[in-house]
């Protein structure tokens, strides 16, 4: 089975034991094992040697490094002995922590929809805001059409008081719709990124669902018809140890998913950093924001795959044209469409 990471360009690399929570486990207990092996014969040096003294305590000492040795040396009794190492720690570790891929991709099921919930009510805030900037615009131009009527026709009537004012304050709303011009591309930006990923992550979670209720099902089955002897056999022939590549291919997931998560909450955070930010009366926002944002456009991204640089294409791409007053309505489901996840069970 080769796992061939989702929306990536390289090779998944799955972790070795020694790098996961149960590896961390054994490792302890590793430790504690050699160090305790080392007291305990230390103690009992007197003893051995005394064993020495005698023929069948000479042979029994001998017998057990030959054993020592042959496990050592013997591939296969390594490979059962580190397999039952292994399995003893991981039913430890799972008595602390959750490893159960199921179960954590479950959860990321849960957190998914939670920050779905919660971008979805980004988005209508920042809607929100676009529409009131929108309308400050419109009024704004407006009152600097009727400014500058009021100036020429002081002009006229060479009124040269009238004249300044109202020229004067048509300049000043000029210079704040320009303020509010670029207020209002910033937005545009972000309402883009956010409504993709929004998308983006609603397939996402349609996805793992989908493989967390299938996967369910034909692990319960593998268990069953897959017993723990049968894996430690297949580890001893050394053949592929099935139940364990199909956990490690639901590791492999739970792994992507994992990364997708954080790019989602991360990006949550910043957006809503930068909307707070916003003041709409004054129409300025904080650089820290603008900064933020600016940042994350440099960065890699999963989760929007290819489609990053098009969000950030110029207003006159008709393509990129935004309706504010699109509803926000889940897709219906595809049947014909193909589950990203699939091809890590081949």
């Amino acid at each position: 089975m080769t796992f061939i990471g989702v929306d990536m360009d390289h090779e998944y690399k799955p972790k070795s034991f020694w790098n996961k929570p149960e590896g961390v486990t054994g490792a302890v207990f590793l430790l504690g094992i050699v160090l305790g092996g080392g007291f305990l014969i230390f103690g009992a040096l007197p003893a051995i040697i005394s064993l020495t003294s005698s023929v069948l305590g000479l042979a029994g000492i001998i017998a057990v490094l030959g054993i020592m040795i042959f496990m050592a040396l013997d591939s296969k009794a390594r490979a059962l002995i580190g397999y039952m190492y292994k399995s003893v720690m991981r039913w430890i570790t799972g008595l602390f922590i959750e490893i159960n891929p199921i179960a954590i991709l479950k959860n990321y099921v849960e957190e998914m929809t939670a920050n779905l919930k919660k971008m979805n009510k980004q988005i209508l805030k920042l809607r929100g805001q676009m529409h009131k900037l929108k309308e400050l615009m419109i009024n704004n131009e407006r009152d600097i059409h009727s400014h500058m009527s009021e100036a020429q026709k002081a002009k006229k009537e060479e009124n040269r008081q009238v004249v300044i004012l109202k020229s004067r304050k048509a300049g000043r709303l000029k210079e704040s719709n320009m303020k509010y011009e670029q207020l209002y591309n910033k937005m545009e930006v972000l309402y883009r990124v956010l409504k993709k990923m929004y998308d983006n992550s609603a397939i996402l979670k349609e996805d793992v669902a989908d493989q967390v209720e299938i996967k369910e099902q034909e692990l319960k089955a593998m268990k069953a018809s897959h017993s723990a002897m049968a894996s430690a056999m297949s580890v001893i022939r050394g053949d592929r140890d099935k139940r364990a590549m199909f956990e490690m291919a639901l590791e492999a997931v739970a792994d992507d998913v994992s990364t997708k998560v954080g790019e989602m909450e991360r990006f949550m955070e910043m957006s809503e950093s930068f909307m707070n930010s916003i003041d709409l009366q004054n129409g300025i926002f904080e650089e820290e924001g603008l900064k933020m944002l600016e940042q994350w456009e440099k960065e890699n991204t999963l989760l929007l795959e290819g489609e990053k640089s098009d969000l950030f294409l110029g207003d006159g791409e008709s393509e990129h044209t935004l309706d504010l007053n699109e509803k926000m309505i889940s897709k219906e489901r595809v049947a014909e469409r193909v589950n990203q996840y699939d091809s890590l069970f081949d």
